[in-house]
């Protein structure tokens, strides 16, 4: 048997080829993604959830003063502070995830 290598073939880039690549990629401007902002977590039994009541109080595993969690589709993508614009809530971002912790979430 003989060792036949081809060459790949590339098209030729021609002059405006950038264009086309960024109006090819405009699709992804009409993409839905679902963004939520998380304050904390619990664990609740089902028993102790049918206890709950107007005046309940159930405690989060976060602390007063922590940032908030920012997810895009369910995956951490920033951390930020509540606000309030216009009398309803706002997050300000305070801080990016860094391309290595998201490599880290998909583990």
């Amino acid at each position: 048997m003989e060792n036949e290598q081809e060459q790949a073939q590339f098209p030729k880039l021609e002059k405006g080829s950038e264009q086309k690549s960024i109006k090819d990629l405009d699709f992804l401007l009409d993409v839905p993604l679902e963004i939520s902002v998380e304050l904390g977590r619990t664990k609740l039994l089902v028993n102790d959830l049918l206890h709950l009541g107007q005046g309940s109080v159930v405690e989060l595993t976060k602390l007063a003063g922590e940032p908030l969690e920012i997810l895009i589709n369910h995956k951490l993508i920033a951390r930020g502070e509540a606000v309030v614009v216009n009398e309803k809530f706002g997050v300000r971002i305070t801080d990016i995830v860094s391309p290595m912790e998201r490599v880290k979430q998909l583990g």
